[in-house]
Parts: C-alpha cells; structure tokens; sequence
C-alpha cells in the first residue's frame, strides 16, 4: 500500500474496506444469481459434456456457485433425464454424467454458445457494483502522488496538473516531444490508486455471456479457495475476481473493432471490448495517432462515453446495452494536438498536460540516479563534459529518457571491453555516436 506521506501509515482505501461480501454477497438460491435457470442448466451439461464425469465440489469450482444450487440444478436436470448418478469417489462424493439425451442436449446447448466459465453476473448488478467501486470516490492529494510517483523524476509542477486531471471525470491529454516520459509515467499512475477492486469472470445480457476477466490485465489478489464456495455464508460472490485495478494500454495496433463486442465463430464466445475490460482502472491509448483508428473517428465513436460516463454496446443479434465508462481515459501524442482533431475535440478532452525537456536539476538527478542503478561511477567533470560539448553543441535538449539511453550503451561498452565501470570521454563519445543520429 501507498504511505500518505514519510510519517504516516495510512493506506488508501481497498475493496476490503468496502465490504466486499456486501458490495458483491454469495447467492443463495437461484433467484439470486440473476441469471435464468434455464442457462445455468446449459451451462452445467456444458461443463458436465466437457468433464466427463464430475462431483458436485467439482462443478462448484467450474461454475461459482454454491453447493447448494449445484444440487438444485442437478435434481432439476436429473428430472429432466439429462444427467444421471455415477459410482461415488473413494470418500464418498457422488458424481455425475450426462445421460445420451443430456449430451445431445449440452453439445445443441454448445453450437449456440461455447461459453464454459463461471456463472455471469447479469449486466444490471455490474452496473451498480463497477460505479460504487470507482475510482474517483476518494480524491488524490498531493501528497498521495508524489509518493505513488516517488520512482520517477518529475517537476511538482507537473503533478499539480497530473493530480487534479486524476480526479476528473475528463480525459486526459498528454502530450510532447518522444522520449520525455508520458507513457512511462502513465504506466506507473496505477500506483497511485493502490488499492483493489472487483472484477467480474463474465457478465450476461439475458440469455448471452461476454467473459470480461482477462488474466493478462487482471490481476488477481490473493487465491481463491474453490472449495469455500460450498460455505453459504463466508466470502463475497466468487463470480467476481478481486484484482488490482486494471491497466490497458493500447497503442498502434489499436483498430475500431477492439472498441465493440466481438464474436468468436470457431470458439462461438463474445469478447468484452478494451473499455469494458478496463472499467474502474485506466485505459492509456498511446501514441494517438498513430492508430489504424483515426483520431478523429476514436473521438466520435466516444463522444458520449467521454461526457455521460456510460457506453453503449450491441450484441450479434443486434441487442444493444448500456455499460458504465467508469475508467481514467489518458491518451499519449507526441503530435501536435491541433493536428489531429479540431478545436471541439480538444475542449471534450478537459485536459491538456505538456511534457517537454527537463532542466540541468532534474536530468542530473536521473544520471546520477542511472548510474547507481548501473553500478557507474561518473565525476561532475564528465557530466559537465556531457552538457557542454555534446548537448549544448549539439542543440539536444535534456530529454528524460537520454540518460538511461546513452548509459546503458556505455555499459555495454564495458562489459565487452572489460573496462573499469566509469564514465569516461572516450565512453561518452562512443555512446552519444552510436544513439544519435548524424
């Protein structure tokens, strides 16, 4: 967790503090998943034509739910003469099997939907759970930034503008010349949020499924143990996922289908769009415009998304729904702004933060910053050789990203020459030679 400052041992606040068995309690009965019986009966010949034979334990770790309504469905299924009893396990759990008509039944159940995952959340109890979990409900501080930032190098004036956009409900514009640390600095703003949230494994819009949670962006806090699903009472729903909050970052490969709903045919499965996986963390679209989207066609797919907080998505079938844009949307250029969207564009955005060179102070600090991380010695004789015959020669401005650049290459340069790890002339010529082009 995140000190509030050196002397404080505050925390900022997580979804544990929230209650997560209240925000998102276990159901009980079937009433209180949401979802219709009749899909959680294709969904458990689903998993029983893909398992073979299972125990009740089994299908409560593939499904989330509780023992309790397993045994509902299986009565109800075995009434149904879809499923019949097995020979139990060595301690005594039955198990289960698809019947010859339950296997036809589950491999039709199959064509129309290949979703084989924990039981959905329907869309209206995300709704509600991703506003409550947002991100914008308690402010950041000054102070809470520049110790979530306190591993990068940047001008307070820079974080007075970077705090208050954080708790906005605008976007955020980051912009300036490459190398001058907007993505990198994006990349780490999750640290200062700190803390959890709640993500579901998959969301339903009547009798559809679209999986949400994605194991390459969401990640898990602390283990689940599969086997209190049985419990009635303790824990929160295991439908959803507690995760950090999420971090999307998008960039040239970005294209207009990734902001939809897509289907699978050969795997027959919807896949959530980059918004609604990101929900209740940050979406960074970095280097916009370089998109195979245009800047100008983004902005008007979310024109609404950007000021109503909320979007809206169709299905195959050509049902549309509302989902909540409840996320921090940063985007990244090192283009001129005016170039790529006009004037009413740039006033949706709200703000609109420049990044640019560093002076002498700051770049000094990340070189000798560097330079310990490298295990360099460097004198303030060479560093000064550094500023006056090559960047004020040259013309190059202090950029943030140059110091990690040019010694990383000079290290590199004494691992294969098996020199003395110090910066030297000879070094510093050999480096900027081989980074800059002539």
């Amino acid at each position: 967790m995140l000190k509030l400052s050196t002397d404080e041992t505050q925390t900022l606040p997580t979804i544990d503090e929230l209650d997560s068995d209240q925000l998102a309690p276990r159901p009980k009965t079937i009433e209180q998943t949401g979802i219709h019986e009749s899909v959680l009966l294709e969904l458990i010949l689903k998993h029983l034509l893909s398992g073979g034979v299972l125990t009740k334990a089994e299908l409560v770790s593939y499904m989330g739910i509780t023992g309790g309504i397993i045994q509902g469905l299986l009565d109800s299924a075995k009434q149904l003469a879809w499923v019949e009893n097995r020979q139990s396990t060595s301690d005594g759990q039955m198990r289960y099997a698809l019947s010859h008509g339950g296997e036809e039944f589950a491999k039709q159940a199959s064509a129309k939907s290949g979703y084989k995952g924990l039981v959905p959340i329907p869309i209206s109890q995300y709704s509600e759970i991703c506003c409550k979990q947002s991100s914008r409900r308690n402010s950041i501080t000054f102070e809470m930034l520049q110790n979530g930032l306190k591993s990068l190098v940047l001008p307070n004036e820079l974080l007075h503008k970077i705090g208050p956009a954080l708790n906005s409900s605008r976007p955020v514009l980051i912009y300036g010349p490459p190398g001058t640390g907007k993505s990198y600095l994006c990349r780490n703003l999750n640290l200062t949020l700190g803390d959890s949230v709640l993500i579901p494994y998959a969301i339903s819009i009547g009798n559809e499924i679209i999986q949400v949670y994605d194991p390459q962006l969401h990640h898990k806090v602390g283990e689940t143990d599969l086997n209190s699903q049985l419990d009635l009472v303790r824990g929160h729903d295991p439908r959803w996922i507690k995760c950090k909050r999420p971090l999307r970052i998008t960039g040239g490969e970005l294209n207009a289908d990734m902001l939809e709903v897509q289907f699978d045919s050969h795997s027959r499965t919807y896949m959530a769009p980059i918004q609604l996986k990101a929900n209740n963390g940050i979406l960074l679209l970095d280097d916009l415009g370089r998109q195979k989207i245009s800047a100008k066609q983004l902005f008007n797919r979310w024109i609404i998304p950007m000021e109503e907080r909320r979007d809206f998505l169709s299905l195959q079938s050509g049902e549309h729904f509302e989902i909540p844009f409840e996320l921090i949307l940063l985007f990244s250029t090192n283009l001129n702004p005016n170039e790529l969207v006009d004037d009413a564009f740039l006033r949706r955005l709200g703000y609109k933060i420049h990044f640019d060179a560093l002076d002498e102070p700051l770049y000094r600090k990340i070189w000798f910053q560097v330079c310990e991380e490298k295990g360099l010695r460097c004198s303030e004789e060479m560093f000064q050789y550094l500023l006056t015959d090559f960047h004020a020669l040259f013309e190059k401005p202090l950029i943030p990203c140059y110091p990690r650049d040019l010694l990383g290459i000079m290290s590199d340069q004494i691992s294969f020459m098996q020199l003395k790890s110090e910066v030297t002339k000879s070094l510093i010529v050999e480096a900027w030679s081989i980074y800059f082009v002539s």
